[in-house]
């Protein structure tokens, strides 16, 4: 039982392609790529999130954001 060659790949694929059709494969490969971009950019979008300082103020905390809202 050795190693597919080229032709048997073909015919394997002749026969999905036959059996679903080319718009539900495109459609999956389509659902597919979009989960693939959904999720790193999920991944990307956690790693980059910056960090809010925390400072003391008179006794109670309050964060970099807030405290430059309130000067304006």
């Amino acid at each position: 039982m050795g190693s597919f060659s080229i032709w048997h790949w073909l015919i394997v694929l002749v026969i999905v392609v036959l059996v679903f059709g080319t718009k539900k494969l495109g459609g999956i490969g389509k659902d597919l790529g979009s989960a693939v971009k959904g999720f790193k950019e999920g991944m990307k979008s956690e790693e980059e999130q910056p960090k809010i300082a925390e400072k003391q103020v008179e006794g109670s905390r309050v964060f970099e954001n807030d405290a430059a809202k309130d000067k304006r």
